[in-house]
């Protein structure tokens, strides 16, 4: 099979590989679409070291067709098109035994711990499908449109974190891929208004197709301004940093109206701190938390709202990718030419 082989920070090598051998309780994916995750950027530009092994096969965005199923495997069959749960949560630590498998203990990954997507085959192993980390796709649901689930399913555990009201103002840092997505869970929930802060001209366009009801590009125009603005002095309730910019993080809580919440959504370079004025937490109750993964429950969730027409995908993916130019695929994300790049794979 092709893969491309991860070998350390801007080190990437489409080889030929031989297909994974199934064993007892495993499963043999044929990868139909992977996707580029921000995390998979991090990890290729050394940004990101933790758990990633070199040499190695990164992708956990991966949607696919089962080929082989090894004995003892029950409720799944041959030909079943599914997506992958990548985190495989012990289900006995303290955060599993009080419903937060997401930030399990012990927690590990396909893509991480295991290989990933970025392959024409990828091997589930028995601790994945013991615990149902493969996810059914409907007839009716393309693979390039299943392929957001895992990362709507994060930004669906980051929509509970932020506890977002009926008729709230939010504003997202950021219109990325994650920052469309939280746009469309916002009004899903009931937010009243969106805005969205951005600087590349396409993204808040894309922002504005995802539903948003304003965009502000920060390079020109006082966001702090414009959110009052909007707000008629009072501040949003609640502001997801959907981009890991550090030094942003005291910017945006000083969006925030008396007990708003901050949330801290986005992966941030390990070592680069923040500076935040304490008071503005103390005397205005802001509320900071931060997001991380999802649980199986948010996965499936994830997976009824697209298959349910719920989520617009065209404005959240850019096809056309293969394994030949995933480096194109990861500097098109980088650079914020493109969206979320979708390998097309088989």
């Amino acid at each position: 099979m092709k893969a491309v082989v991860f070998n350390g920070p801007e080190d990437m090598e489409l080889q030929e590989l031989e297909t994974p051998e199934i064993k007892k309780g495993e499963i043999l994916l044929k990868v139909a679409n992977s996707a580029i995750c921000g995390t998979d950027v991090r990890i290729y530009t050394g940004k990101k070291t933790k758990d990633v092994r070199t040499p190695s096969i990164i992708g956990h965005e991966t949607v696919g067709e089962i080929v082989e199923i090894g004995e003892g495997v029950k409720n799944y069959e041959q030909g079943q098109r599914v997506g992958i749960i990548p985190i495989i949560s012990c289900q006995h630590c303290d955060a599993c035994l009080n419903g937060l498998e997401n930030a399990c203990e012990n927690r590990q990954a396909i893509g991480y711990e295991f290989d990933g997507g970025f392959a024409e085959y990828v091997k589930i192993p028995s601790e994945a499908v013991e615990k149902g980390n493969l996810l059914n796709i409907p007839d009716h649901v393309d693979f390039s449109e299943a392929v957001i689930t895992e990362p709507l399913a994060c930004c669906i555990n980051g929509l509970r974190k932020s506890n977002v009201k009926l008729n709230d103002t939010v504003v997202v840092i950021g219109a990325g891929p994650i920052g469309l997505m939280h746009v469309q869970l916002a009004k899903i929930a009931g937010a009243g208004k969106v805005y969205v802060s951005e600087i590349v001209d396409h993204r808040r366009q894309k922002a504005m197709d995802a539903g948003a009801d304003g965009v502000v590009n920060p390079e020109t125009e006082s966001l702090q301004e414009k959110i009052k603005e909007y707000t008629q002095g009072k501040g949003a309730d609640v502001v997801v940093m959907a981009i890991g910019v550090a030094g942003l993080v005291n910017e945006c809580a000083s969006l925030l109206k008396k007990c708003g919440t901050l949330n801290l959504f986005a992966g941030f370079t390990k070592g680069e701190w923040s500076q935040i004025d304490p008071n503005a937490i103390h005397y205005n109750e802001i509320n900071v938390v931060g997001t991380t993964a999802s649980t199986r429950q948010d996965n499936r969730n994830a997976m009824s709202l697209i298959a349910n027409g719920k989520i617009n995908t065209d404005v959240i993916t850019t096809p056309g990718y293969s394994l030949e130019t995933i480096e194109a695929a990861i500097n098109d994300v980088m650079d914020g030419s493109g969206m979320k790049s979708v390998l097309n794979i088989n």
